[in-house]
């Protein structure tokens, strides 16, 4: 079921109202019920994967939590992570094997029937999965206690805003909200709905319409060069920004409806001064998933700088190969690892002495170096965004070898790139307005809560805006014709 659809406006106002109307102690079973058959619009027999690997980590984390035997709970947890992992590989890199196999034999002139056996792959698989692998390594580590019922523990993995992209939750946040007495908060509440028309509005307005202009380059990118190329990369680095966190927005805010707070899951991250410092605010939950599972374990940065180098790399491979089945993810996510290793030499080798034993965050900086390291981060960034959309490597060469085609004539690269997005003046002026008006909002999130600080607007000049946002969303929205589904929904 997708958050802008018609049954989700049906849906949870109906889930809501029975929620807040039963007992406490039934109100468990009211979300785990919700949650699944969300979820079964995705598809009925998917719902046996969630099942699966709920009971998996259940099991393996009661064990873990009865025996004292170091090495039993640590076979236990290995043979749970690669059962669930297992599964993950199967339904995210099935069909992917089977086409470079294909490729491989095509190459080496070996006969073949080709396959046309395809693997569907459900939404929302590398959330749920992370989620409950998480939990399961916090209970072997100790930091939280293993959940004795099974069906609040299922609520956990999958509880509805959450599972289709996040933000993967943490067990010793998430676990006690989901299950303690909860009373209504108007506050709170009020809070979610005006940070859920806010993602709506980044969905619906910003990242839907970009779609449009983005979807033309990259779907045939060898037609195009030069600034075509350039304007591509940066609306899809707006659009890709506007749909994710518009969903984050949309989730948190709903589980605000129900007095539950999830995590922050971007924190303005195109303001950042650092590839380092972006992946410090895009997508959080992922981000320190593989920060405290898999980059800390392999030894942080608490090593050599070759072996941390080793580290940064291994984490976003990982990164990437989670991303999706496909090499552009894998080179995507190499690609932020050279950046961090480069960010790293350059901080360690080539700063100033007083600056070396220092984070990168505490340094102040004067205005003029912060603008610069804002527009070169969001640069490099904006660059791997067009290894992350492009569909194959020959679209990647051909990427990055026409960028720069053509850009000595500015003039005739411009009504080009017009001409070959189908865009025009207003329509570039309108864009530029919605951008404008996202990273003004954005801004203002480095320092304060802007959904807090909107709720304290006089009431009148409130509801005005309350109308006037909701009126365009449902306007841009039909004109739009179609309810795109959201971009994370493939991971």
């Amino acid at each position: 079921m997708l958050f802008n659809s018609f049954g989700y406006a049906v849906f949870l106002p109906v889930i809501f109202l029975l929620y807040w109307a039963v007992p406490h102690k039934y109100r468990y079973i009211i979300l785990t019920a919700a949650s699944l058959i969300f979820y079964m619009f995705g598809g009925p027999a998917f719902v046996l994967l969630i099942l699966f690997d709920a009971f998996i980590t259940y099991e393996a984390a009661l064990f873990s939590e009865r025996t004292d035997d170091r090495r039993v709970k640590k076979a236990v947890l290995i043979s749970a992570l690669v059962l669930c992992i297992t599964v993950l590989g199967f339904f995210k890199y099935f069909n992917f094997t089977l086409d470079t196999f294909e490729k491989i034999c095509n190459v080496l002139s070996i006969p073949m029937q080709p396959f046309t056996k395809r693997i569907m792959l459900p939404a929302g698989i590398s959330f749920f999965t992370f989620q409950a692998l998480g939990y399961m390594i916090d209970v072997y580590r100790g930091t939280v206690k293993a959940e004795k019922n099974f069906l609040k523990y299922l609520l956990f993995v999958s509880f509805f805003p959450q599972i289709m992209s996040g933000p993967i939750g943490r067990a010793k946040d998430l676990m006690p909200q989901l299950y303690s007495e909860r009373h209504f908060d108007p506050a709170r509440a009020s809070e979610g709905l005006r940070q859920m028309l806010w993602g709506y509005a980044k969905k619906l307005v910003v990242a839907d319409t970009l779609t449009r202009y983005v979807d033309v380059v990259f779907d045939n990118p060898k037609e195009y060069f030069g600034l075509t190329l350039i304007m591509a990369a940066v609306l899809f680095t707006f659009q890709i920004y506007c749909d994710f966190s518009g969903y984050s927005d949309i989730a948190i805010g709903t589980a605000k409806l129900f007095n539950v707070g999830l995590m922050t899951n971007f924190k303005s991250p195109y303001f950042s001064r650092s590839v380092k410092e972006f992946w410090g605010r895009w997508h959080i939950s992922l981000s320190t998933w593989f920060r405290d599972y898999v980059y800390i374990p392999l030894g942080g940065n608490r090593c050599s700088e070759k072996r941390n180098a080793f580290n940064l790399m291994v984490t976003f491979l990982l990164s990437g190969m989670w991303h999706g089945a496909n090499w552009t993810f894998i080179l995507w996510g190499a690609l932020h690892g050279v950046y961090q290793i480069v960010e790293n030499f350059c901080h360690r080798h080539l700063s100033k002495k007083e600056y070396r034993n220092m984070k990168e965050k505490d340094i102040k900086r004067s205005v003029p170096w912060n603008i610069g390291h804002f527009i070169l981060t969001f640069a490099l960034v904006s660059f791997a965004w067009s290894f992350f959309r492009a569909d194959n490597i020959g679209d990647i060469v051909h990427i990055v070898t026409h960028m720069a085609r053509g850009l000595g004539h500015p003039v005739n690269s411009y009504l080009m790139m017009l001409n070959n997005m189908n865009l025009y003046n207003k329509m570039v002026l309108r864009l530029f307005i919605y951008i404008v008006i996202l990273m003004a909002v954005d801004f203002i999130a480095l320092k304060q809560d802007v959904y807090v600080l909107f709720g304290k607007l006089k009431t009148p000049v409130r509801w005005i805006i309350y109308v006037l946002l909701t009126t365009f969303v449902i306007v841009e929205a039909l004109n739009g014709g179609t309810s795109q589904q959201f971009i994370y929904f493939q991971f």
